[in-house]
């Protein structure tokens, strides 16, 4: 009988753009403990949602304590764990940041998970925090470098402890000033804006660095939402012509936006999917938008030595160290 030759199977593309993964892929998380940072609008509020109704107790670190109280309604309305928290944090204040972190060691609880998302966008020269820092510099990198770090017992005590932390696209143009981080001579609002944004990932690499060399099961990744509408965009005040100009970009921008809920899904990818490598970092597929996947970064965050030197300059500034166990 004459054999017959059959062609194998041509295997199939690998799609361009990975499966769509949602909050609906978010595993059960009950027993476990969060805090997000400015949980009261936007990504915050969209995360505290999403971890609330997979079982996790959240915890909600905000400043406003009025729309803290009507967001907190709305993450427990879909809470299937326990009942949600509004935890008072203001990270332009570190003393502030040093009560939220004693309320939390007082309770003794362990966290499982910090996600580091509040931040401020291009606020003009004369915003400063309690410190007197450069007020995005200081909230959206030193706040959340001393939370972190004053944080750190309660996170070591939970057995796989996460940190993620939230960039933007905007760090592509980053530069950390070294000669005056807190742009007192010449300031320039959103390269001022870049470099925290940076410097969030440059905080992201060490972390997960020193996490690992002294052998503990903490590790550091970032995010970046990509172009998302959120109220961000509010904290950019303008007068005159500026301002014109201003709203239009906003309009622009918003109508470009995908939506928070979309934004939200890179740092929801980051904070509960196992197995994600330290530092990892995660944006939209199209990196302005889309689902989530791993993406690339500003060169420059890959320097340890500039992370190193970041990470001094942060415990100099302010006067917080972490205390890793020996």
């Amino acid at each position: 009988m004459a054999q017959v030759h059959t062609a194998a199977a041509k295997p199939a593309n690998p799609p361009l753009i990975a499966r769509r993964w949602t909050a609906a892929d978010i595993p059960d998380l009950s027993g476990k403990t969060a805090v997000v940072t400015g949980a009261n609008s936007g990504l915050g509020l969209r995360t505290a949602e999403a971890l609330a109704a997979k079982g996790a107790h959240v915890l909600m670190a905000c400043r406003n304590e009025i729309k803290a109280a009507a967001a907190l309604e709305s993450v427990a309305a879909g809470a299937t764990g326990p009942k949600p928290e509004v935890l008072p944090l203001d990270l332009a204040d570190l003393a502030s940041v040093r009560r939220a972190a004693d309320h939390l060691d007082v309770r003794d609880v362990p966290i499982d998970l910090l996600v580091n998302n509040a931040g401020v966008m291009a606020l003009p020269r004369s915003a400063r925090t309690a410190e007197g820092f450069d007020a995005q510099f200081g909230t959206n990198h030193l706040g959340h470098y001393a939370l972190t770090g004053l944080l750190l017992p309660a996170l070591l005590r939970a057995p796989a402890p996460r940190v993620v932390t939230v960039s933007s696209i905007a760090a592509w143009g980053g530069v950390i000033n070294w000669l005056d981080p807190n742009w007192r001579v010449i300031y320039l609002r959103w390269l001022a804006y870049s470099q925290s944004k940076l410097a969030n990932l440059l905080f992201t690499a060490e972390l997960d660095r020193r996490a690992r060399a002294h052998g503990t099961p903490l590790i550091a990744v970032a995010a970046h939402p990509g172009l998302s509408a959120t109220n961000l965009y509010e904290s950019t005040p303008e007068q005159g012509w500026t301002a014109r100009i201003s709203a239009l970009q906003q309009r622009a921008l918003v109508a470009l936006a995908q939506s928070d809920r979309m934004g939200a899904l890179p740092q929801l990818y980051a904070a509960a999917v196992p197995g994600l490598a330290g530092n990892s970092y995660v944006g939209p597929a199209l990196e302005t938008l889309g689902y989530p996947r791993r993406t690339l970064r500003n060169p420059l965050a890959y320097s340890r030595a500039q992370a190193r030197a970041l990470w001094r300059m942060s415990e100099k500034l302010t006067g917080i160290a972490y205390e890793w166990p020996a």
